[in-house]
């Protein structure tokens, strides 16, 4: 756990900047949520106030939030498979329906024993994706809850951890560039076996022995526009919120900065092998706007 300790004064600095982190009153899951699949491996504990997707050999578990919302602040705690999670994924993202779906990810990918996890992010709009970063974590995932975070304005989406901002992805539709803009989303929370690509790019296999996997979710809190039949607003105060226009300050660009230069493994944006025509036209455009 080295890597983890390493950094601790660092971060404790962050975090004071940063203020109170996800301090929003939490939801209770019975209210929020539905099992999508799973069955009996898909949990809500305490009265309402925990989540528990489990994994086994013959199916993973997913639960999906009850409301459709056009923007907001999406906040969660998880607490991540512990131990050999290699081949495991566990997710928090926001997705809408049918085809040309548009999607934005936090995508958890399990390692061995003693190796990192991989934050896997990623924004799909129009289902046209492609725009992956990975970063590992500066903490450990599994020890304790952390907090992550979607911003999604019709400016920018932002993706942070414990309030510390690790990626932005601005809105240039100006540009030709796809943006999830007017299909409403639903927030989904889920585990799933994935040991074809998920761990050291499928060279790890899941080790079923070691089932069933279960992570932890809780404090989910949703301040966002929440829409109804026809895609009409039904909470249309909430678009004063500060989210309606959130970007980074100074000390948000810092902090980004920090996380991606130290912390950041894989960005779509440096991939030229990848892109032989060219990079995407965002990569050429401001990162943290």
């Amino acid at each position: 756990m080295e890597r983890y300790s390493s950094s601790k004064g660092f971060i404790a600095v962050l975090i004071i900047m940063a203020g109170v982190v996800a301090a929003a009153s939490a939801g209770n899951f019975y209210d929020d949520m539905d099992i999508s699949f799973g069955n009996e491996r898909a949990k809500i504990l305490n009265g309402g106030q925990d989540l528990s997707p489990s994994l086994d050999q013959y199916s993973g578990s997913d639960f999906r939030s009850k409301n459709e919302y056009l923007f907001g602040r999406f906040d969660m705690q998880l607490k991540l498979v512990p131990g050999n999670s290699a081949g495991t994924v566990t997710t928090f993202y926001l997705s809408s329906l049918g085809g040309g779906h548009d999607e934005i990810d936090f995508e958890f990918l399990g390692n061995s024993t003693g190796n990192p996890y991989t934050i896997h992010t990623n924004v799909y709009a129009h289902w046209k994706g492609d725009k992956e970063q990975q970063f590992q974590p500066w903490f450990d995932p599994t020890a304790a809850f952390h907090t992550y975070t979607i911003i999604w304005n019709s400016q920018r989406i932002i993706f942070l951890i414990d309030n510390i901002p690790i990626r932005v992805f601005n809105n240039y539709e100006t540009s030709s560039v796809p943006y999830p803009m007017s299909q409403p989303m639903r927030v989904y929370a889920s585990l799933w076996d994935a040991d074809d690509w998920a761990t050291q790019g499928g060279r790890v296999k899941t080790d079923w022995t070691k089932a069933p996997f279960t992570a932890s979710y809780r404090k989910f809190n949703a301040n966002a526009n929440m829409v109804g039949p026809n895609h009409k607003s039904i909470t249309s105060e909430n678009n004063n919120q500060a989210w309606s226009t959130q970007g980074l300050d100074a000390a948000g660009r810092n902090r980004i900065r920090w996380v991606q230069s130290k912390y950041m493994i894989y960005n779509y944006c440096n991939d030229i092998a990848r892109f032989p025509g060219g990079l995407p036209t965002e990569c050429k455009r401001s990162k943290f706007r």
